[in-house]
Order: C-alpha cells, then structure tokens, then sequence
C-alpha cells in the first residue's frame, strides 16, 4: 500500500484493498502458507488435517443441524451450478434471478435437457424478487446475496417438504448470521469473506439434499468432474476429488479460526453491518450520491452506491487505483455510474472512513459541491 498521501486527498486507508472478490486477504492468512503443508499431496495426514479442520470449523462457526454436512469441491460456483443440474434438481426448479451471479444458476439449469424449463422470476437489477412455493417444483434456488448489485435476500424456505432450498451464499457466507436450517444446500466460495481464492465450493448440505444427490447420481450419467456423490464420498475423506490449491485451504483454514477467536457469525455481522452502515449514511447524506438498494435489502458486505451525472464514478475508481486503495468498480454488465464497495469482516471499519474521505476529495477535485 502507498506511503504517501497525495496532497489534495485526506489520510488514505491503510488497507485499500475493497474489492469484492478476490476480496482482502489478511496478513495472518499469507503467513501461513510459508510451510508445510504447503508443497505435500492432498491425499496425505497434513492437507487432509487442514481440509478436517475446515469441515469442523465450518460447522461450529454455522451452527449445523444434526445431519448436515460440510462438502467441499474443485471448481468454484459455476462448476457448481452445472453440477446441482444433474444432482440437485430432479426436473423442475423455480430460479429467482435479481442480479448476474442469480442469472448463471438459472441459465445452467435452462441448458440442461434433461430438465423441464424452470420457472424463472426476475427483478431489475437493484431489485429483489423472491421464490415463491409452487406445485411440481422440487427445487428452488436463489442468492443470499447477489454479488453483482448487492442485493440481500432474506434465507428461508420455500414449497413442499420434499422440495429442496439451493442457496447461493457466496459473497455473504461469514459476514451475517444465519439459521442454516432455512436452507438444504448452502453453497459458497472462499474468496469473499473467507478472504481466500477461487477455483474451489463449499456446501452445507441436508440430509434430504444429500439423499438427493446419492440418488440422482444413481440415474444419471454425470462427467465426474461435476458428480456431487463423488464429491460426497471425498469430503467424507476430507479430501476433493481433483488437487485443490493447497494455499487456498490454508488460508480459508485460518480465517475460520480467526473468525470463531472474534466471536462468530454474531460478532462479523457486527463489523460488516457497522462498516456498510457507515457508506450508506454517508451516501444518504451526499447531494451526488444515493444508495442503489432500497433499504430493506441492502447488503451488509457488498455497497453499491450511485453517484449524479455531474460526477464521473469511473473517474473515482481510477484515481483512486492510482493510490493503492482497488477494485471499487462497478459490476461490468451493469453499466451504471457507481462504485462498489465491499465491507467483508477483514476490512476496518476506519479504513471504510478513509475511503469515503478520499472519494469527497476526489467528487471536490471535479468541481461537484455537495
């Protein structure tokens, strides 16, 4: 991070680093990967020991009910969402779709042919629409938090007790606390806040998700990379069916521990709800700025903050880059002037400050009064 603050911005932050995947990554994390296991097989006593200590700490820091199960896979979320096609939903899903990353889980399950047409409800981006139960719907599937336009949905169940919840939890598993008995799958990559990399899916899965899957992979022919029963049988080995990125488990390893040492799902709903506060009330307060998500379903680890035509947001951004604090674009596809701001539990709260700081500095220097 810079050394020096330019003089027409205020103290910058001392972490810049506001992206929203890969997200921060705190230095704790990046030591240890500096010794073994790093560099040894996955299939030996000390990765698997690391993958154990996800699983129990995953469910600790969740609270499982009896009968879940922390899974693990190779591939990340869109591997994932080609897999719940062939082991998830047995031939009709409803999809609520409020955003991009909502929009692939629903595409994949579009594409598959063995599948009827799910039925598909949609919102504008920066809107949130919910499932609703439905008849001969076995599967419904939606996003906690929808990445791209940091939309929260509230986490509860829909249809039948033999319909299945899917969940995408990706960008708010770990910064909000939840009741996983609302869901059947709970999925979610590590790189958000986890604060590790990609390439890799959790899951915490039901019994009635996980007879599901040993079912369906039963009858179905399933490419193997994609077959959720292999990726049952593995993680009941504490291992994944391919190598994965040994520095990933490390580092997720260490930000579980990390997160049950500060007190848990409460205490990171506290920082991250304190820290996304902060950038609404400010937005809130800014004749040139407003906040892109009505407050109901704001999220507490993903900002998305509009700005006037008079200010130019990219412009924001890329000074901003120039000055080590990152990756506070908006979502590519949205085309909006706006700037993204994520609030995950390893990012300070004064951090947050200065960033809000350096951006009326920034709007200041474009002539806009506020």
């Amino acid at each position: 991070m810079t050394t020096s603050t330019p003089p027409h911005l205020p103290k910058l932050p001392r972490d810049g680093r506001f992206g929203s995947g890969p997200s921060k990554v705190r230095p704790e994390q990046i030591a240890a990967i500096q010794s073994p296991p790093m560099g040894t097989s996955h299939r030996q006593t000390g990765v698997r020991e690391v993958v154990a200590s996800i699983q129990i700490g995953l469910a600790e820091l969740f609270r499982l009910p009896e009968g879940y199960e922390v899974l693990l896979g190779n591939g990340g979320a869109s591997a994932l969402w080609d897999a719940m096609s062939f082991a998830l939903v047995e031939s009709s899903a409803q999809c609520a779709v409020v955003g991009e990353f909502s929009g692939k889980a629903a595409r994949a399950l579009e594409r598959a042919p063995w599948l009827n047409t799910p039925d598909i409800r949609r919102a504008e981006p920066g809107q949130v629409v919910q499932c609703e139960s439905a008849p001969d719907i076995d599967a419904y599937v939606y996003a906690h938090n929808e990445t791209s336009t940091g939309a929260l949905t509230p986490l509860r169940r829909f249809g039948e007790e033999s319909a299945l919840t899917l969940v995408d939890g990706t960008s708010v598993a770990g910064g909000i606390d939840v009741d996983i008995s609302a869901a059947d799958f709970y999925y979610f990559s590590p790189q958000k806040c986890f604060g590790a990399d990609g390439g890799l899916w959790l899951a915490l899965a039901s019994p009635a998700a996980l007879e599901r899957i040993e079912r369906l992979s039963g009858q179905r022919w399933i490419p193997d990379f994609l077959n959720l029963q292999l990726a049952v049988t593995n993680s009941r080995k504490a291992q994944t069916l391919n190598t994965p990125a040994v520095a990933t488990l490390l580092m997720l390893a260490n930000q579980i521990d990390w997160i049950l040492a500060q007190g848990g799902l409460p205490a990171m709903e506290e920082r991250t709800r304190l820290s996304s506060g902060i950038i609404y009330s400010w937005a809130e307060e800014r004749s040139f700025a407003n906040p892109f998500v009505a407050a109901e379903y704001r999220s507490p680890v993903v900002c998305t903050i509009d700005f006037s035509d008079d200010v130019d947001a990219a412009a924001i951004a890329r000074e901003l880059r120039q000055h080590s604090i990152v990756d506070i674009e908006p979502y590519r596809s949205l085309g909006r002037n706006q700037l993204r701001i994520s609030t995950f539990p390893a990012i300070e709260a004064d951090d947050v400050r200065a960033l809000l700081a350096a951006i009326d500095a920034v709007v200041d220097s474009q002539g806009v009064a506020d």
